[in-house]
């Protein structure tokens, strides 16, 4: 059996490829995904090969993560349970959807993952292999081994001599991507346990952030981020900039216990400085470009994109759905933002837009010239009927007793 692996030369990929060659006689193709993890892809290849791969493909996604998965979910405002960015979530379905791609050029019957039984992940990479090629099997060793702990699949890799990056006195696991960083597991299991502040890569300490803040005007065309004060960048550049500037200010840090799709609460440590600041800027810009209706039922459907994106169904009809809505209300979402990054906090201080709907000649306490202040009063009394009908009925009801 060809099986084509995620691989990240992380704890449970590293020995994976051991255990697939041991309990499947398996010709194992490692595929690890560059969406922007940096220093950790050095000397992988080597590795891989080293501990029993044929061939490792390491792919570059970096640009097809950002335009085609992380932009879509930014302009849908997909939050989930109100603090969650997605970064772990929407890497999943674009690391999965090149594993199925490598397996059909190899003509590999299976793909594999290190996902545990009780995470999020392996519905993710699941459900993607389910939407693309059906016919693939996966396999899920951590369903299968008669490992149980991240001790024994450290006894299990210093037993086959196969170095890993962490040990047991430091068992978190991160995950990287250019979107955020996650922490979970370990000592973060205890959700009183405030988080050591040598654990965070991405951002400085809000008390040590810079004591002069930052101002930066964020430009986006029908919804997407083009370029920073004035100067524009390509999309993965543009994330990069915001994390090193949002980063260096404390920006973006987040720490939530989520509702697992398996059923059980995990705690999550999260990192997504520039996230946050395309986040905040976006959502201020289509306060001003789009109508009423058109932004209360957006902010209906935004929690259910990101249930969607969380819970691995990212190929589905129902999400593809969402984003022709989504792409048709980005139309307008053209403008500027000016944000105030200081100690931790990215505030918004201004917004503009050719298609602003914000009038000041409406919004005035002034006298204006298109609105008068008498209709409001027939306004109220249709407005309030119902409410008026109601109010009789029960002073009547009331006087009958």
């Amino acid at each position: 059996m060809k099986v084509v692996l995620a691989y990240s030369g992380g704890l449970d990929t590293s020995i994976i490829i051991k255990w697939l060659k041991e309990n499947y006689n398996a010709r194992v193709i490692a595929m690890a995904a560059d969406v922007g993890q940096e220093e950790e892809l050095e000397g992988l290849e080597e590795k891989a090969i080293s501990t029993g791969a044929e061939k490792i493909y390491i792919e570059d996604l970096k640009e097809e993560f950002v335009r085609d998965f992380i932009f879509p979910t930014l302009k849908a405002g997909a939050l989930y349970e109100g603090k969650y960015l997605l970064g772990t979530a929407i890497a999943r379905p674009v690391i999965a959807k090149r594993m199925v791609e490598i397996a059909e050029r190899e003509g590999a019957q299976a793909i594999a993952h290190g996902c545990t039984g009780k995470g999020n992940d392996q519905v993710r990479f699941e459900l993607t292999a389910k939407a693309l090629n059906p016919e693939l099997k996966v396999i899920a060793p951590w369903r299968e081994w008669n490992i149980t702990s991240r001790e024994e699949a450290i006894d299990y890799a210093e037993k086959h001599n196969i170095p890993i990056p962490v040990t047991k006195e430091k068992p978190y696991s991160m995950d990287r991507n250019l979107w955020h960083i996650s922490y979970e597991g370990g000592i973060l299991e205890d959700t009183y346990r405030e988080p050591d502040e040598d654990m965070f890569l991405l951002t400085n300490s809000p008390g040590s952030a810079p004591d002069e803040p930052l101002y930066l005007e964020i430009y986006f065309e029908k919804g997407i981020p083009l370029n920073i004060n004035g100067k524009e960048y390509p999309p993965v550049e543009l994330l990069r900039k915001l994390n090193k500037l949002a980063g260096l200010h404390g920006v973006g840090r987040a720490d939530l216990v989520e509702n697992r799709l398996v059923g059980m609460k995990s705690r999550g440590i999260y990192e997504t400085p520039g996230g946050t600041v395309l986040f905040t800027a976006h959502r201020e810009l289509e306060s001003i470009t789009l109508d009423r209706d058109t932004m209360h039922f957006k902010e209906v459907i935004s929690p259910r994109y990101a249930q969607l994106v969380y819970y691995g169904q990212w190929f589905t009809t129902l999400r593809r759905a969402l984003d022709s809505f989504i792409e048709t209300i980005q139309e307008r979402v053209t403008g500027t933002v000016r944000v105030k990054l200081f100690k931790g906090s990215c505030t918004v201080v201004g917004r503009k837009s050719e298609n602003t709907l914000y009038r000041e000649d409406l919004a005035t306490f002034e006298k204006g010239e298109l609105y008068d202040q008498k209709d409001a009063g027939g306004f109220i009394n249709c407005f309030g009927l119902p409410l008026m009908v109601q109010g009789l009925l029960e002073r009547k009801s009331k006087g009958d007793k």
